[in-house]
């Protein structure tokens, strides 16, 4: 039975919850944790090298998803060989909800208020929990893509109403600023930090409410035909390896999320340590970016038709990759800093828009074609070793972008900052090479 349009769309509400949170930690965690001396906040974790060349925030980044990647696997094989009569995906995700919400804005509320060693303690604890907490939700939710989809076509379609949910969570994550600007002139609040932890939890329980919606107005077991798989964990996890065209796929979506963490780290110093434009100013252009992206999606469900997903995806990594080049730039440009910063969103739009439909798409074709070929439904494994990879790359994104800010993250001290363009631009090329290794047919 085909999804109706309106469980389509509370279908895709669920990835705008979890990508408003997710989006929130990408963007705000390097910004609250250590600022820019022109930022109004204080630094709250020390920035001591370890191994001479790692600061503790990117330890932390990296501990709480190596975590959360061991986890990944397991919750994936539970979902898949789920026996519960009302669903192998929906009645694992609901139990997700509330951790998720909890832990996510307990990251932005520290032991301290100063600069402290226990609150790298705290918020190694905290991130854990909350990547947990929200693989729980992610997994069996990826998965269903797959099974409510019956066409490549529908699912390029329900693809592209997911990210149609991605893309707005990542202008609500990246308008938290913009908000705390709303809160301290509407309640006369002084104190930014506290007006950014309002809004964070504000935030985090729109969030959790938003992830219900699939639960609410979805019934499994009316859309989706499937039979638990019992393969143990280990095994399934090489089955997915067995597919040669699944490891290009993998290596070109590591490169590129490990790419898209470091912008989204780096965003807000961008804007006012490059650019010296104010904070409020990173969640205006994130969601002109957004916008400018939706024009493409018509163009992407033809073209991915038309021309191939393939051809479409090699087209963003090249895009994106001249993206990076034109950040090491910034500041130095014969344009406005504001200028600037619309060259950047109207050349990033087109990729935003290709890489967030189609390779979710992509995947739920190769996750189709195993199971007729191997009778086993293990959808959720496909999904659960990509967002394995996804979480690796993010955090490594992140360790990186934190683990340069040593090299200068100041105005007038910026060089670490600039790197970030270099690094960029060598995992997009990396991407394109490997996905230029991918048989679409």
């Amino acid at each position: 039975m085909n999804l109706p349009f309106k469980k389509q769309l509370a279908y895709s509400a669920g990835m705008m919850g979890w990508s408003i949170m997710t989006n929130i930690i990408i963007v705000m965690l390097p910004y609250f944790y250590l600022p820019p001396n022109n930022s109004g906040l204080s630094p709250l974790v020390p920035q001591l090298l370890v191994f001479g060349a790692f600061n503790i925030l990117s330890l932390i980044a990296a501990s709480g998803r190596l975590i959360d990647a061991i986890y990944d696997p397991f919750i994936a094989s539970i979902s898949d060989g789920s026996n519960n009569p009302k669903g192998r995906r929906f009645p694992i995700m609901k139990w997700a909800i509330l951790p998720a919400v909890i832990f996510c804005t307990l990251v932005f509320y520290p032991l301290v208020k100063g600069e402290g060693i226990s609150n790298a303690w705290w918020l190694t604890f905290v991130l854990a929990g909350f990547f947990i907490s929200v693989t729980t939700y992610i997994i069996p939710y990826n998965a269903l893509l797959a099974e409510l989809t019956h066409t490549a076509a529908e699912k390029v379609k329900l693809s592209t109403f997911q990210q149609v949910g991605f893309v707005l969570g990542m202008i609500l994550g990246a308008l938290c600023n913009n908000f705390a600007d709303l809160i301290q002139s509407t309640f006369n609040i002084t104190d930014r930090s506290e007006a950014l932890q309002f809004t964070i939890l504000g935030l985090s329980i729109f969030s959790g409410v938003v992830m219900a919606l699939p639960i609410l107005f979805i019934n499994e077991k009316e859309y989706v035909q499937s039979k638990p798989t019992h393969i143990p964990i280990w095994p399934a996890i090489q089955n997915t390896f067995r597919n040669t065209n699944f490891k290009y796929y993998l290596i070109s979506d590591f490169a590129y999320y490990t790419a898209l963490s470091i912008i989204s780290s780096g965003l807000l110093f961008f804007v006012t340590v490059l650019l010296g434009l104010p904070d409020s100013d990173g969640g205006k252009f994130m969601g002109l970016m957004v916008l400018l992206s939706l024009v493409f999606y018509p163009f992407i469900n033809y073209g991915s038709k038309k021309f191939g997903k393939k051809t479409l995806v090699l087209l963003a990594f090249a895009i994106l990759s001249l993206i990076f080049v034109t950040i090491f730039f910034l500041g130095k440009l014969p344009f406005s800093s504001t200028n600037q910063m619309y060259i950047l969103v109207i050349f990033a739009s087109f990729p935003l828009a290709a890489l967030g439909i189609l390779p979710n798409a992509i995947l739920a074709d190769i996750a189709q074609k195993d199971t007729l070929e191997t009778g086993e439904n293990h959808e959720g494994m496909f999904f659960a070793v990509k967002y394995l990879f996804v979480k690796l790359g993010q955090t490594l994104g992140i360790a990186i972008f934190a683990m340069l800010t040593i090299y200068g993250k100041d105005p007038g001290n910026d060089y670490g900052l600039r790197l970030n363009g270099v690094v960029g631009f060598v995992l997009c090329v990396l991407a394109l090479i490997f996905f230029a290794r991918f048989k679409e047919k």
